[in-house]
């Protein structure tokens, strides 16, 4: 069937937790300025190495695990579980498990893994794990929050077979699922399996945190918003399933590619790169579908959540391009340890998986029957947000080219550190407008008038 949720006619024994998805909303956005800001300080050090003196908490390396985590944790995961409590009831005619369950998982994931992640991080307690920097006891609490995550939302899309599942609810079902059985592997196994079959695992999962967690419960987030907003279908279902399945299969597989050189065996190295490859290929099939399916909208619709979206699925096909050609091993070779990744590794969670959750915020918040909502704050924060997320990857992406290229004529390695540093600047600045986005997008959802002030304006024009 057709990706068509409709969630303006909602009856009213759906029971939609309102206050579920208002307390996950605000908390993703509080949390988000508090990464944001983990990361701008971060940023700053590399201009000055000395900014924050000894202070030990605030070194370079325990801001970034903090800022990383807190983006993919805090912020993220946040803003996707304020989406799940306002799609799941639509898509299945059914209200998610407990909304008692929904305040402990609430309690959990910010009072239990946040903050103490957090806390023992920025006190130098961690995993020296990328994307897994956490330690084990706050990994625990995650996979228990997700173990939970999956009894909350999951069981009401089982309730009428999978015939009647939309593609959303494939994404939803994917994300939970695999995500609760990749993040021990990835955050487990490498603490006991020694040298390279250990970062073998820790690669896995440093691509099925994005390719397995983010990623579908971004184009959850986009499959949903497009028909609603729209009121069209999804231009084929075929295609849609075509590409979940696709990236469940590939995904997977990719991991490696991060170690592309090393001594992990070449087979592995070489697998991954044709998964990569092939994963491109599946990006380029699901965003046609998705572009199609908005046709006639424009890339800059009225609607805040269809423009964010929007915005998301086409940083999705750049970045997605972007990573299969850099897992080819000539390209890998001129750009790895470069500006070059890090400025594709915001793409993918600043641009792509950030503008798709703030989409599926904007598009939950302006149905909500008591929340308040600024269609122009929300407006600027689009706006704002793009110009510095181009801003700062265009200047990390030529950074790396720089780097690059000073690497391969031979020159010192202190020699790209000097080069680097006017647009290490570029990348400070950048988080103006970002950072601006941000406190736009808390604006939006605070203040303006309520659903029924709105629906008053509407029906009056």
């Amino acid at each position: 069937m057709n990706d068509t949720p409709s969630d303006t006619a909602r009856p009213a024994a759906l029971a939609i937790d309102t206050q579920l998805i208002r307390a996950h909303g605000l908390a993703a956005i509080v949390t988000l300025l508090i990464a944001a800001t983990f990361g701008i300080v971060a940023s700053l050090q590399l201009i000055d190495p000395g900014l924050t003196g000894d202070v030990t908490w605030l070194s370079w390396g325990r801001l970034r695990f903090a800022h990383t985590q807190g983006i993919m944790f805090a912020w993220l995961g946040n803003a996707f579980f304020a989406f799940l409590y306002h799609a799941v009831p639509i898509l299945t005619g059914r209200p998610v498990t407990s909304a008692r369950l929904g305040r402990w998982l609430f309690g959990l994931w910010n009072f239990a893994v946040i903050m103490p992640g957090w806390i023992l991080v920025l006190a130098g307690i961690s995993q020296p794990l990328e994307w897994a920097e956490f330690p084990l006891v706050v990994d625990a609490v995650v996979v228990i929050a997700l173990l939970l995550a999956i009894v909350q939302f999951l069981p009401p899309f089982f309730s009428r077979g999978i015939e009647h599942l939309y593609v959303s609810s494939w994404y939803i079902i994917g994300a939970l699922i695999f995500t609760a059985l990749a993040y021990p592997m990835g955050n487990l196994v490498p603490e006991l399996v020694p040298g390279a079959s250990g970062a073998a695992f820790s690669g896995l999962w440093i691509h099925d945190a994005v390719g397995l967690y983010v990623t579908p419960l971004a184009l959850a987030v986009i499959y949903f918003v497009i028909p609603a907003s729209t009121r069209r279908p999804i231009y084929s279902h075929f295609l849609s399933m075509l590409g979940f399945w696709l990236l469940f299969f590939l995904y997977p597989l990719n991991g490696t590619h991060h170690y592309v050189f090393s001594v992990i065996p070449m087979s592995a190295q070489l697998t991954a790169i044709a998964a990569s490859t092939l994963l491109g290929v599946d990006v380029v099939i699901v965003v046609a579908n998705l572009l199609l399916s908005v046709r006639g909208s424009g890339v800059f619709p009225r609607d805040a959540g269809l423009r964010f979206v929007i915005m998301s699925t086409i940083f999705y096909l750049i970045v997605s391009v972007q990573g299969s050609l850099q897992a080819q091993m000539s390209i890998n070779q001129a750009v790895h340890f470069t500006d070059w990744v890090i400025g594709h590794s915001h793409l993918a969670m600043l641009g792509f998986a950030s503008f798709a959750a703030a989409g599926g915020l904007a598009h939950a918040w302006q149905r909500l029957p008591i929340a308040r909502y600024n269609e122009r704050a929300i407006s600027w924060a689009f706006w704002l947000m793009l110009v510095g997320v181009l801003v700062m990857v265009i200047d990390l992406t030529a950074a790396g080219i720089v780097e690059s290229a000073l690497w391969r004529s031979g020159a010192p390695w202190l020699d790209s550190v000097v080069a680097a540093r006017p647009y290490w600047i570029v990348r400070s600045l950048s988080a103006i407008p970002i950072v601006a986005g941000f406190v736009a997008l808390w604006i939006g959802l605070t203040t303006g008038p309520d659903a029924d002030v709105r629906a008053r304006t509407t029906v009056a024009s």
